[in-house]
Parts: C-alpha cells; sequence; structure tokens
C-alpha cells in the first residue's frame, strides 16, 4: 500500500482526484489508510495503468517534468534494434536522459559483473523510494521481456533504511538486499549483456499493450540457467550437494529449479556429471594425483564408482585416458 500512497502523491501534485482511479483497481479508502495493507499485483497494475493515463505522466510526479503517456514505450522502441542486451540497456541509459535529467542510468561493468545504478542529480523528496523502485524495475522487466530470459540478479541495493514493507522487495527484486547503498541499482552476471533479443515490432506492440506486468511480477525463464548451476557446481561443490543447497544459492525452490532447467533441455544430474567429468578429465591429464584422490576430489566415495562413471562419460577407463593425454 506504501506504494499505492505514492501514486496518491502524484494525484495531489496536479491536483486531480484519485477516486477514478482507485475504483479502478478496486481499493477502498479504508484500505488506503491501513498502513499494513496489501495489494496484488493486477490491483496494481490497474491503478498504474489508468493513473499515468489519467495524468499524462508516466513518471507519476516524480520528476521536474511530465513523461507524457508513451514515453518508456519510445525507450523500449528505440533499444530493440540493439544486436545484444548490452547495446540494449546502454541505449536504454542515454536515450532516457532525453525525457528528464533528474536521474541518470550507468551500466557498468567489471569482474564478470554489470551493473546498473541511478546518479540521482534532483531531490525526489518524498517519492523517492517509489521512483527509484519503478525506474529500477521497468529497465530489468524490458530487459528479461527482450532477451525472452530472466535476469537474475546478484544483488539489488538502495540509498535509503529498509522501509516497513521491506518484505516486499524480494518479490521485485531477486539476490542479496542491501538498504542504506550510496546509490539505488542492481547486479547481475555480465554473460546475460551477450545474449542477442528476441523480440520484433510486432512483439512489442502485443506487449506495450499490458507492459506493467513487466515491472510488477519476476520473468520465470532464464536462458543462463544451467550455466549459472555449472558454475556453482565447479565453484562450490561441498555447499551444492543436493537440489536443495543448489536452489538456495540461486534463491528459487528446487522445484523451480528442476522445472526450469527441464525447460532448457538440462537436468541437475547431468549439469554435476558435465562437470565432474571436466574436472576429472583437467586433474587426470594435468596431475599426477592418484586416481583414487582424483575420485574424492570431484565428488565420489570410491575409486570403483568414479572408474565406471569415467568410462560411460569417456569410453576410457582413468588410466588409459591419463596414458593418451601425456
Amino acid at each position: 500500500m506504501a506504494f499505492v500512497r505514492a501514486i496518491m502523491l502524484g494525484y495531489e501534485r496536479y491536483g486531480v482526484d484519485p477516486s477514478a482511479a482507485l475504483a479502478q483497481a478496486q481499493i477502498t479508502p479504508q484500505e488506503l489508510r491501513r498502513a499494513q495493507a496489501r495489494v496484488t499485483a493486477a490491483q496494481f497494475e490497474a491503478l498504474n495503468a489508468h493513473a499515468m493515463q489519467e495524468l499524462d505522466d508516466e513518471a507519476l510526479g516524480w520528476f521536474a517534468r511530465k513523461l507524457p503517456w508513451g514515453s518508456y514505450g519510445m525507450l523500449c522502441r528505440a533499444s530493440l534494434p540493439s544486436p545484444d542486451l548490452g547495446v540494449a540497456i546502454r541505449r536504454w541509459c542515454r536515450h532516457h536522459r532525453l525525457l528528464t535529467d533528474d536521474i541518470v542510468l550507468h551500466l557498468t561493468q567489471a569482474g564478470g559483473m554489470a551493473s546498473v545504478t541511478v546518479e540521482e542529480r534532483r531531490e525526489l523528496g518524498p517519492m523517492r523510494e517509489f521512483c527509484l523502485v519503478s525506474i529500477l524495475r521497468f529497465l530489468h522487466g524490458y530487459a528479461s521481456w527482450a532477451i525472452d530470459s530472466r535476469v537474475s540478479l546478484r544483488s539489488a541495493h538502495f540509498p535509503f533504511a529498509a522501509p516497513p514493507h521491506a518484505d516486499a522487495y524480494p518479490l521485485l527484486f531477486d539476490g542479496t538486499l542491501q538498504f542504506g547503498a550510496a546509490q539505488a541499482g542492481y547486479s547481475f552476471d555480465a554473460r546475460y549483456l551477450a545474449l542477442p533479443l528476441q523480440r520484433d515490432e510486432r512483439a512489442l506492440r502485443q506487449m506495450l499493450k499490458r507492459a506493467l506486468p513487466l515491472t510488477v511480477l519476476q520473468y520465470r525463464r532464464d536462458r543462463l540457467l544451467g550455466q549459472r548451476v555449472r558454475e556453482l557446481l565447479r565453484t562450490r561443490p561441498l555447499e551444492t550437494g543436493n537440489a536443495d543447497a543448489v536452489a538456495q544459492w540461486l534463491n528459487m525452490s528446487s522445484r523451480t529449479l528442476h522445472r526450469q532447467l527441464h525447460a532448457e533441455g538440462l537436468s541437475l544430474q547431468a549439469l554435476k556429471n558435465d562437470v565432474r567429468e571436466a574436472q576429472a578429465a583437467e586433474l587426470l591429464a594435468r596431475t599426477d594425483r592418484p586416481i583414487k584422490q582424483v575420485a574424492l576430489d570431484v565428488g565420489f566415495r570410491n575409486e570403483k564408482s568414479f572408474a565406471r562413471a569415467f568410462r560411460t562419460w569417456t569410453g576410457s577407463a582413468p588410466g588409459d585416458y591419463r596414458q593418451k593425454r601425456r
């Protein structure tokens, strides 16, 4: 309800009666006054869409000037011809400055991580939280839609203390949450930036008819999930022994993990086997460790079970494989 009240501040700024918007979203004045009240995603979508059109301001009063209805659609259209997500996000950040210079969006990349940050150049006042959350969700939702893949966040950070409704934030931003940061922003695996855009102008027109769910609901499919699971299994073998442990590292349920891997034509066991095979082959070819030690290093309890699995993977016994690689 805090975000609903933030929209009401926009109505107050423009001197417009919000009754029709609240009725459209089926939110009563009594609920609006109740501090701990909640609204559904559908209610929030209805309220947001009505307010943006009625006020003719897609920023809902955040900035010094209005962003007329269709402004963010223009950003989507300008970014759509990009060859990959990295170019699309850079174009979005650059073109956003044509709409307003009250805030500036930046995309940076370092150490395999990409970060989107919001530089505030004007006091945003009581609308600050809602503005920053919405701006980040607009871009995140569009990016996920454009590549037809959830862009899984590693972290999200905000330059204000945790609000009373902080329990709503994990529904909007996955990964580690930090309040009291220097800037608003989030970070994610930089490999997403290389993914090509999957949408065309026709898909864009359809999406813009109901774009707001992209800002409210998390995109489910993750095209990098298989790569991320492989990386976890390789770098944290002792902490990813089963599906529950892997899912916990990825901030999802084990059921969701299995379902999304299946959608990619993968399975957790197959990924484990791929990682074990690569590690075992590397150790056999480049070290003199006894085969029994190699078996233990890659997660097998004994040399016999390792030899059987390795023969299945490569068609060779571990000892024969080592001799061929020397």
